[in-house]
């Protein structure tokens, strides 16, 4: 079995161990180590992962959204869809927000 990864790094491609989300790190808090989840179980690198069969269950996890822990210190890119919620220490992860554009006037 291919161990959970611990501390992320900016660049990381990880994969759930038990549906089809994958994703990319962006962000990673700095100097510390951070359990980071799907549907409950580790993530693992991307490429030691074994393909997750694909359910017609509706996705939790969605393509293109980046998805951020409470302090805002951990962000991930979803780069594949799957029925798991992300987590961080235990924690679900959120859609990260876009940014107001400046009003012009």
């Amino acid at each position: 079995m291919t161990p959970p990864v611990t501390t992320p790094r900016p660049g990381d491609q990880l994969a759930s161990a038990v549906c089809s989300t994958r994703v990319v790190v962006v962000r990673a808090p700095a100097g510390g180590s951070v359990q980071l989840t799907c549907g409950g179980a580790p993530m693992v690198p991307a490429t030691a992962a074994k393909p997750a069969p694909g359910g017609a269950a509706e996705a939790v996890t969605l393509i293109g959204k980046r998805y951020v822990d409470a302090a805002g210190a951990l962000e991930v890119l979803c780069t594949s869809s799957g029925t798991g919620e992300l987590s961080c220490d235990g924690v679900p992860m959120t859609i990260k927000a876009a940014k107001p554009l400046p009003a012009s006037d």
